[in-house]
């Protein structure tokens, strides 16, 4: 004789054996998912830089050379400089505006991946209630009495819901949010490098500040020495009032000039200030004058750089996210399957309520497909194809503004080179003149005029001269940037899941 348990026991295994049959179909179907694979856009890389022919401040980096990695700002060499650059990444308010949006993008990816997951909850009640009945008697009128008594029911139930994922839509969304998370993090590493570049600018162009501000107190105190002369020479009749006029106003000019250097000081010291997140009131930096040379900037292949500038990957992964949101779309054309499951206990009293005979269960699945929606579906994967499209265009425009910033700067240092060359030589030029003038004066050959306008030629090639040793240390800061900053796209392996 079969007993009920044995019966029971036969009807679970049935439903578990139908359970693991339509789980096992489920995941057979999820194998297929809509939309486009992503592919990389193809993109045109020229062999070589064209200005990199002949440049003697770079060179051709091969594949053993140490290229620019990590603190690319050390390669000139400055403490002062490199102790701001440490502070950027710490302090940097805009860069820390970056790494919130970054971590919001990781957040994006974590929601996206609990799609594939069932979501599981608990219910539980206890209620008493009591309800009226009524009765009817033979004359055919009816009267209300009351119930027997108050009646209790508890109730403890789980229940899950599942939608599998068998068009691949929650992977096609995974696969999106990990993409956007990945240019999230190259978006961080290009406003960091952004921030480190316009700091290493500022700090050069303050230094080379202080140069023309060493160079106007020598040129002051040369005027002066020359006003002394005038005078003396006025004194004993060998010179006119109108000569001491003029040294005495070449020297105010002077003075003048020199002054205003130190409001475009201060606001470059200001503008560092906010860089590093400090406050301009209790910031200042030592008077630097600028002494150093550009360094030598290894620059590989155009292709190196599709790998090595963040914006360029920010921009490759915008549309690998955008490529994996068509698939999204498409999946809407296709109908929605979803499992549902609720077991639990309910009695009415409470000794005996979880007991097996007042257990409580069901199991279901439905299917929802829309047939009609005037369109919706189709504009939607129309909108995704064209965002697809538009992100593509993005990217080879930032494949292409890459490529002529290096050139720019490539050609920006060869020329300045061969410029700071010629100047050299013309303030060599404009110093013999100065001197050999103020011994002619002291002749009494020339005039003060004459010594005035060599004095204001060789004041203006001095200032030429620092202007562009400021320009040549810029432009190597603006090429690092260009090929990167040491940055490489090794670093998105991981970024999209944040490990």
């Amino acid at each position: 004789m079969t007993r009920p348990n044995e019966n029971y026991a036969v009807r679970v295994v049935r439903r578990i054996r139908f359970v693991a049959i339509v789980a096992g179909t489920i995941m057979l179907l999820s194998a297929c998912t809509v939309g486009p694979d992503y592919v990389k856009p193809s993109v045109e890389t020229p062999p070589a830089y064209k200005e990199a022919e002949g440049g003697a401040k770079w060179q051709i980096a091969q594949p053993k050379d140490d290229v620019i990695r990590g603190a690319w700002w050390e390669l000139f060499n400055d403490p002062q400089l490199n102790a701001l650059e440490a502070q950027v990444v710490i302090s940097n308010q805009n860069i820390a505006v970056a790494e919130a949006q970054y971590r919001q993008a990781l957040a994006l990816v974590q929601a996206a991946r609990a799609g594939y997951f069932p979501t599981v909850g608990v219910n539980g009640s206890a209620t008493r209630s009591r309800t009226p009945f009524t009765s009817g008697g033979s004359s055919g009128s009816s009267r209300t009495s009351s119930s027997a008594g108050a009646v209790n029911n508890f109730l403890v139930s789980g229940n899950a819901s599942w939608e599998p994922d068998i068009w691949g839509k929650v992977r096609r969304t995974v696969e999106a949010n990990e993409a956007s998370a990945q240019a999230s993090a190259a978006d961080l590493a290009s406003i960091r490098l952004s921030a480190q570049t316009a700091l290493a600018q500022d700090y050069f162009q303050l230094c080379a500040l202080d140069a023309q501000k060493k160079l106007f107190a020598a040129t002051v105190s040369a005027y002066q020495r020359f006003l002394d002369l005038t005078k003396n020479r006025y004194a004993g009749g060998v010179s006119s009032k109108a000569d001491v006029l003029q040294a005495d106003t070449q020297l105010k000019t002077t003075q003048a000039q020199a002054i205003a250097l130190g409001v475009q000081r201060a606001q470059l010291e200001h503008a560092i200030a906010m860089l590093i997140g400090k406050s301009a009131s209790v910031f200042s930096i030592p008077e630097t004058p600028l002494s150093l040379t550009p360094p030598t900037i290894p620059v590989s292949v155009p292709s190196v750089l599709l790998e090595r500038r963040p914006d360029i990957a920010a921009a490759e992964r915008l549309a690998a996210a955008a490529n994996a949101q068509i698939g999204v779309a498409e999946a809407a054309y296709y109908p929605n399957i979803s499992l549902t499951a609720t077991g639990g206990f309910e009695g009415s009293q409470l000794s005996n309520w979880l007991i097996w005979p007042n257990r409580l269960w069901s199991i279901g699945a439905a299917a929802a497909e829309t047939v009609f929606d005037a369109g919706l579906r189709s504009a939607q994967t129309a909108q995704a194809r064209a965002a697809y499209d538009a992100s593509v265009a993005s990217y080879r425009q930032a494949v292409l503004t890459g490529f002529q910033e290096v050139e720019d700067n490539l050609a920006a240092l060869r020329l300045l080179e061969e410029e700071a060359m010629a100047q050299d030589e013309a303030v060599k030029s404009a110093r013999q003149s100065l001197q050999v003038s103020i011994n002619q004066y002291k002749a009494g050959t020339i005039s003060a005029l004459n010594i005035i306008t060599v004095q204001t030629i060789a004041l203006n090639d001095e200032q030429t001269a620092v202007g562009i040793a400021g320009q040549r240390m810029t432009a190597s800061v603006l090429l690092i940037s260009a090929l990167g900053g040491g940055w490489d796209t090794s670093e998105l392996k991981r970024a999209g899941d944040g490990r």
